[in-house]
């Protein structure tokens, strides 16, 4: 991109399902055999861009693409749709009335703010009454896409017309004869954009593609982030659980759990480049743990229950109740954490259902049963516990 818009390029990809004529389509713009055309089915593999012509102090050329909608061919698809999307202009090739996948693609193009032409090739094959049917069903399916005059009938490569001759004694001699690209209107409403818009074309696809570059970076951006966010909370959730489940101290070990979450979500904050000061990270594990409590209140009373049976029996059944209370503490942890990431990850917001949805989605989008399964699991590990420990 940055050298294109060094040299002034344009840059024209010709866009459609298989075996519409694309390739020969641009040896007719060029006039010449460069682009690869066969009569098997999708002889197109990769992309290829042959130069066109001069236009002031940069150059036209064209790019081929793989064909759409063949069958295994989803990478070749996917190759196509990123070069038209990269182009300057594109060149919708049917050689039939456009089809609902089609007009699809056709919309999916538009979207991105390039010009569109729709070039319907082969129209050799038709009679005149058909090809003024053809053109206005797909205009009429287009409307909205792309105007009635961006719609061209062309023929890129004509099939050869039959000729008779008769000589002086009457008889008939049949051969034929090679017929040149229909293509003019094609070419004249490729130079009439140039002429308007060349200029800006250019730079409006590079602020464009520098959009859907930035937009794809900060995506990877973010999903590298709540990786590493959810790794993090997993150390914190195994950090809460064995504190919670060690500490025979009557309370004492909810209190230190809060302090773990609190940090937790200080540290989640760092990651996500939004730092929270202790105080707002408490205001924050407040406001979660105020939700989740009111959406899932028999986990977190049991979470007290387990606490004061450790109270009442002065510590003695800290082995009975230090696997069920530490995988608690340790799922409750594993709320605060992606709830908090949720709302680091659209920018310090709660969006338009405030904090109470998003509890919600998350607490709905875990499998509790499973998560208190590894919770024992792990917890189990780091105390060391085995044997009747594993029946708690």
């Amino acid at each position: 991109m940055l050298d294109k818009l060094e040299h002034g390029h344009l840059h024209i990809a010709a866009f459609g399902r298989v075996s519409t004529g694309k390739s020969s389509l641009l040896n007719a713009l060029i006039g010449e055999e460069r682009f690869t055309v066969s009569p098997l089915h999708g002889e197109t593999l990769t992309s290829s861009m042959q130069p066109w012509a001069e236009v002031e102090a940069g150059g036209v050329f064209l790019i081929d693409t793989p064909g759409l909608d063949e069958a295994g061919g989803e990478d070749r698809e996917m190759l196509a749709k990123e070069v038209a999307n990269r182009a300057d202009l594109v060149i919708f090739v049917l050689d039939g009335d456009i089809t609902e996948s089609e007009r699809n693609s056709l919309r999916t193009l538009v979207r991105q703010g390039r010009p569109v032409l729709v070039a319907l090739n082969k129209k050799d094959l038709y009679t005149e009454d058909d090809l003024a049917a053809l053109l206005a069903s797909i205009r009429s399916k287009a409307e909205g896409l792309v105007t009635a005059s961006d719609v061209l009938a062309v023929a890129a490569d004509p099939r050869p017309q039959a000729v008779i001759e008769i000589d002086e004694h009457g008889r008939e001699a049949k051969s034929e004869r090679d017929r040149q690209p229909d293509i003019e209107h094609l070419r004249l409403r490729l130079w009439e954009i140039f002429e308007a818009e060349g200029k800006t074309l250019a730079a409006l696809n590079a602020s464009l593609f520098a959009a859907d570059l930035s937009d794809q970076v900060g995506r990877r951006i973010l999903n590298a982030r709540r990786e590493i966010g959810d790794k993090l909370v997993r150390t914190y959730c195994i950090a809460k659980g064995v504190a919670v489940a060690f500490n025979p101290v009557p309370v004492a070990d909810l209190f230190a759990a809060a302090f773990i979450d609190v940090g937790m979500v200080v540290h989640l904050s760092k990651v996500y480049d939004l730092p929270l000061s202790r105080r707002e990270a408490g205001s924050l594990v407040r406001v979660i743990v105020a939700e989740a409590a009111a959406l899932m209140g028999t986990v977190w009373a049991l979470h007290f229950v387990s606490s004061a049976l450790k109270v009442g029996t002065l510590g003695l059944s800290t082995i009975l109740t230090a696997g069920a209370q530490g995988a608690i503490a340790y799922y409750s942890t594993y709320v605060v954490g992606r709830v908090a990431a949720e709302y680091l990850a659209h920018g310090k917001s709660w969006g338009d259902g405030g904090p109470k949805r998003v509890v919600k989605q998350i607490l709905d989008s875990l499998d509790k049963e499973t998560v208190l399964k590894d919770a024992r699991r792990e917890i189990r590990a780091r105390l060391g516990m085995s044997g009747a420990g594993d029946a708690v």
